[in-house]
């Protein structure tokens, strides 16, 4: 059987890396019944270029959402992709959330949509995160079944189920944690990778800035300090700045502030982070597993 698709792209001044990603769009051997582009700020070419793309073909369209330069890290995309999906005219079995700073080979969505096809339980799909190392495309290791969120394409009932997404830093892992409670599967599909052509994180600020969001996010989240601790001292071996991720965590611990609301999914988070499974979260993370 084969599954329909349609995908929400979040842009904000990416005309030259929308020019790429269309040229992957159409070269596809399946192509989505829709492709929803939505512009939310952009101050260069972004909607221009878009709506040329959608005068010629039918299966593409723009949305226009203002955007908000205040907001916290992870914020504005996430309004975006909800902004695409609210504007999507067509039923679609899988939603793919897509940056526009990506890449693939032809057959990317049609090995895609075969594994939830083969998987009836597969709520959450993606393909490695290629990113350019020393001249060579090199997949960026992730822990646990992590899909990354420049690439994320969701079965339609499990993306009902997850919504609405959070928004703020962190809307990746914890959208993979609810799916997870109502029994659906993630996976990184074998075989299928994407090219990332900016670096995780580029566009989120200031380096310390980004860290001490992920800190504030790993609390929000759950995480266990011995965890956030370890994840620190890995993070900072390689990038000094990332000693704010743990100054984010504790501040945000001091202050009271809130932590996600549904104690299963802070549980299911948990889980994952004792420390008999440590080493295999490190080893995960080295790309060795």
């Amino acid at each position: 059987m084969t599954l329909s698709y349609a995908v929400v792209t979040p842009a904000r001044d990416e005309a030259a890396n929308l020019r790429r990603l269309a040229e992957s769009m159409l070269a596809q051997r399946v192509r989505p019944a829709e492709w929803v582009v939505v512009d939310n700020g952009s101050t260069d070419e972004t909607p221009a270029l878009v709506g040329d793309l959608a005068a010629r073909l039918g299966w593409i369209r723009l949305v226009t959402v203002p955007g908000d330069e205040r907001a916290r890290p992870g914020a504005p995309v996430v309004r975006a992709f909800h902004a695409g999906l609210a504007a999507l005219r067509r039923e679609a079995d899988v939603v793919v959330k897509l940056d526009a700073d990506v890449s693939f080979d032809p057959d990317h969505f049609e090995v895609l949509l075969a594994a939830f096809a083969g998987r009836p339980r597969l709520g959450i799909a993606g393909g490695d995160c290629l990113e350019l190392d020393r001249g060579v495309w090199r997949a960026v290791p992730v822990t646990g079944a992590h899909v990354r969120g420049a690439e994320r394409a969701y079965r339609r009932a499990c993306l009902d189920q997850v919504l609405p997404l959070e928004e703020r830093m962190g809307w990746d892992g914890i959208d993979e944690l609810r799916a997870t409670v109502h029994g659906w599967e993630t996976e990184i599909v074998a075989g299928v990778g994407f090219r990332h052509h900016r670096p995780v994180g580029a566009r989120d600020g200031g380096r310390r800035r980004r860290w001490l969001a992920q800190g504030e996010g790993a609390h929000y989240m759950g995480y266990r300090p011995s965890y956030i601790a370890l994840r620190t001292l890995r993070r900072t071996l390689r990038e000094p700045a990332a000693a704010a991720m743990l100054w984010g965590y504790a501040r945000a611990a001091v202050r009271r502030e809130p932590r996600y609301a549904d104690a299963r999914v802070r549980d299911e988070l948990r889980r994952g982070q004792r420390l008999r499974e440590l080493p295999l979260r490190a080893r995960e993370a080295l790309g060795r597993r």
